[in-house]
């Protein structure tokens, strides 16, 4: 029993991940139909956060019931006239009601309002990322561009080291002006064990020797990776690859690129102690930088300097900017991800059920809130492009009926709404079910 204990604890840890991040992304989905629906003038009737039996429940003035059910994986609001959580039309109530209270029900509202409402949902999951997206990078700040060294990270007692404060104006005889020239000689010079620096230190300049400026340090580990399943960590120090010391983390790219899948044995340095880890590179999907994807051996961790360079504050309109462009970004390689997947150029084992998200959400967080928050909203993203899809039961089949609506001058016929709801959620279930199929099989 007491050898279960670890595993039941990174389990535990991994549904409580899980059940935070998707309980957050729908409140805030299922409160943004809300809002928009009350101001509407569309009437709640329950808001509900899960599903099955409720644990706790209260009345607000307005007359919606607020609800938390057993089962955290998912939501729902229900709004006067619907005859179920995904909205259907319940016609027998709807036809009970006199003018004025069908004009507070979901299907006898003005066409606009119905579709605000609906929009509302997958916006609020934007508007969340966005805000999540500019709140780590105004707390975590970003990195100068300035050649200047911040804090030393822990490294095994044989390195050279530099000293916080130092200006970086030469490697190897290299000019550097800013920290991007620092990564540029990182990734072109010869490795070695320790090359030459001259730096400004305290008003002097020194000539000092210290470690190849991108060694092989672990920055981050990706989750359900190679080197996540292996142990690997952030801030761990590969010494050697196969008994063969390297020095830079050009040099592990190689070795993992060369071995094309072949097992790996590394020789870790993680707190002042020497471990023999080994690991199989995996062929993993990969977004690049000139669109589209490529298929490369990664065991999926990500180097850095020897320091943590000095860190800079962001202004609230930067962060605000950038975390807008960045659910731009998520958006456009999640598109082009299915369209890869649908059309063969990459695996389909890419798409992820609710075991890999679980996984997923439970490495972020042990890999720091910064982290976790991150994931958030990218599952956020994730969530509002894909309740967006044309299909009925989601917004977005919705939102395709509504401009039928509009265009046709009358929604469509409730025998044929209740056709297309059967249709669309067969097709939600059979991609899930494909999704978990994935998670059970893919490697």
């Amino acid at each position: 029993m007491t050898e279960l204990i670890p595993s039941f604890g990174g389990f535990a840890f991994t549904l409580l991940a899980f059940v935070v991040a998707l309980s957050i992304i729908v409140a805030i989905h299922e409160y943004g139909h809300y809002i928009v629906g009350r101001w509407s003038g569309i009437h709640a009737e329950v808001f509900s956060l899960g599903f099955g039996p409720v644990l706790f429940a209260r009345t607000d003035r307005h007359g919606t019931k607020w609800q938390v059910a057993a089962l955290p994986f998912g939501g729902y609001v229900k709004f006067l006239g619907d005859a179920n959580a995904a909205s259907g039309k319940d016609a027998a109530a709807v036809d009970a009601l006199d003018p004025e209270e069908r004009r507070r029900s979901m299907h006898g509202a003005p066409l606009w309002a119905r579709a605000a409402t609906v929009a509302a949902g997958p916006i609020f999951n934007f508007i969340l990322s966005v805000i999540v997206f500019a709140g780590v990078m105004v707390f975590s700040g970003q990195a100068s561009n300035e050649p200047v060294v911040g804090d030393i990270r822990p490294m095994p007692a044989d390195m050279q080291l530099l000293e916080p404060g130092d200006r970086i104006l030469s490697i190897e005889g290299e000019a550097v002006e800013t920290l991007v020239d620092v990564f540029e000689l990182g990734r072109t010079l010869e490795p070695a064990s320790a090359l030459s620096y001259e730096v400004e230190r305290d008003g002097q300049t020194l000539t000092v020797d210290a470690n190849f400026p991108l060694i092989a340090v672990v920055e981050s580990v990706t989750p359900r990776s190679a080197a996540m399943d292996a142990g690997l960590e952030q801030g761990d120090v590969i010494r050697s690859i196969d008994g063969a010391p390297i020095y830079a983390f050009e040099q592990l790219r190689g070795a993992v690129e060369a071995s094309q899948g072949a097992e790996l044995a590394l020789s870790v340095w993680r707190d002042g102690e020497m471990l023999d880890i080994a690991l199989a590179p995996r062929r993993m999907d990969l977004p690049s930088p000139e669109g589209g994807f490529e298929t490369r051996w990664l065991i999926g961790v990500t180097g850095g300097l020897f320091f943590d360079p000095e860190i800079t504050r962001v202004g609230l309109g930067e962060a605000i900017t950038a975390g807008g462009s960045t659910v731009v970004n998520v958006v456009q390689t999640s598109l082009s991800g299915l369209w890869h997947m649908i059309t063969g150029a990459i695996s389909s084992c890419n798409l992820q059920g609710p075991i890999g998200i679980a996984e997923t959400s439970g490495a972020a967080a042990s890999q720091g809130l910064d982290s976790f928050f991150w994931f958030v909203a990218v599952l956020s993203t994730a969530v509002g492009l894909l309740n967006l899809f044309p299909i009925p039961v989601l917004d977005g089949g919705h939102l395709l009926f509504h401009a039928f609506e509009a265009v046709a001058g009358r929604p469509p016929s409730d025998r044929a709404m209740r056709l297309f709801m059967t249709i669309g959620l067969t097709l939600i279930l059979s991609l899930m079910l494909f999704a978990l199929t994935n998670d059970l099989f893919c490697p």
